[in-house]
């Protein structure tokens, strides 16, 4: 059973940065998506970053340019790096598994919040 366990996060103010951590335990044999969706209250869940087992990534729009993801396949942990926040990136932000072929694994949710 693979489990995430996600750590980061907090209050900061706008202009500033966090990190975001997420640890896969559990055994991952196939390739593998690694990301991070965020949920704003009142609205829908959506993708902020995501990297492959490969190394290519993908962001939200909305992050381009400010986020950068990466990823430890040794660990089976990937990372979000947060610059130059913004209120609107306030949200809980939940770490992604998905196992090409397999199952997808969600993380218990991190909240952040940006605010002066």
């Amino acid at each position: 059973q693979v489990q995430l366990v996600q750590s980061g996060g907090g209050l900061v103010q706008p202009g500033g940065s966090l990190r975001l951590s997420c640890a896969a335990s559990g055994s991952i044999f196939s390739g593998y998506v690694m990301g991070w969706y965020r949920q704003a209250p009142g609205k829908q869940r959506e993708l902020v970053a995501g990297i492959t087992s490969s190394g290519i990534t993908n962001y939200g729009r909305s992050v381009k340019g400010r986020f950068t993801i990466s990823s430890d396949n040794a660990k089976n942990s990937v990372y979000l790096q947060m610059t130059n926040l913004k209120v609107e990136d306030t949200a809980v932000y939940y770490c992604l598994l998905e196992v090409i072929g397999g199952n997808d694994y969600w993380g218990q949710g991190t909240q952040v919040t940006v605010s002066s």
